[in-house]
């Protein structure tokens, strides 16, 4: 795999009937990283079925969502000295064949690497107002930062020491993908959009309603917004 020590990030929520084949198909593919799974107070027997796995399992007792998972495995991350943290979503939408090639890239030099749907085409469909929800912070960030980012809502990012040592130490709860990818741009972070093939979720349904898209549009937009202005702050 490389030098560095490779954690694997899996939040996970009410994911009961996933979270025991994503973290075997990730540790089949890479034999070299660890996994932790990050359960986000689950009502199902997400925790119980993540323990039947040789991954290491936190156990939040409340629902933090999932700015406050990951931010929780970058602690484990930086509290275990771990150079590469990927995270990667609990539902086996994030393909783990994918990892050596972001850690590859990682260890040419890169900050943080997305894997993208949309960098270059692929076969992944979305939705209408998810794809309308991610052109506008696309468009956002590029006016902010005069870079673009393809795919801002990507959950499916390494990052390596330094970076894994700000998200310990702060990271957003609500939107943390588009916020957190204007802040390292902004901060001169070298980052790649690597294509990904995506799949459809394994098994059980999104919570992600077309409802809830549209309000997800107008918060980040705001959030990006007040982002911006806090970091001229400083």
């Amino acid at each position: 795999m490389g030098k560095e020590k490779v954690l694997i990030i899996i939040p996970a929520y009410n994911e009961q009937e996933n979270i025991q084949n994503v973290v075997n198909e990730v540790m089949a593919t890479n034999n070299t990283v660890d996994v932790v799974v990050v359960n986000d107070g689950s009502k199902d027997e997400t925790l119980q079925r993540a323990k039947r796995t040789n991954a290491k399992v936190i156990d939040l007792p409340n629902n933090l969502g999932i700015g406050g998972a990951v931010q929780t495995g970058m602690l484990y991350a930086s509290k275990n000295h771990y150079g590469i943290a990927i995270q990667l979503d609990g539902d086996g939408q994030h393909d783990p064949t994918y990892i050596k090639s972001m850690v590859q890239k990682m260890e040419e030099g890169y900050d943080m690497v997305i894997g993208s749907r949309f960098v270059e085409k692929t076969g992944y469909q979305q939705t209408f107002f998810r794809m309308l929800g991610i052109n506008i912070t696309s468009i956002l960030i590029k006016r902010i930062t005069g870079v673009k980012i393809y795919d801002t809502t990507s959950g499916f990012r390494a990052v390596n020491k330094g970076i894994i040592e700000e998200f310990a130490k702060q990271y957003p709860y609500d939107y943390p993908e588009p916020e957190t990818n204007m802040k390292m741009i902004l901060r001169k972070k070298k980052i790649l959009e690597m294509p990904v093939e995506m799949r459809k979720r394994m098994a059980g349904k999104s919570f992600i309603t077309p409802v809830k898209s549209v309000k997800y549009m107008v918060k980040v937009t705001l959030s990006l917004l007040m982002a911006k202005l806090k970091l001229k702050e400083y």
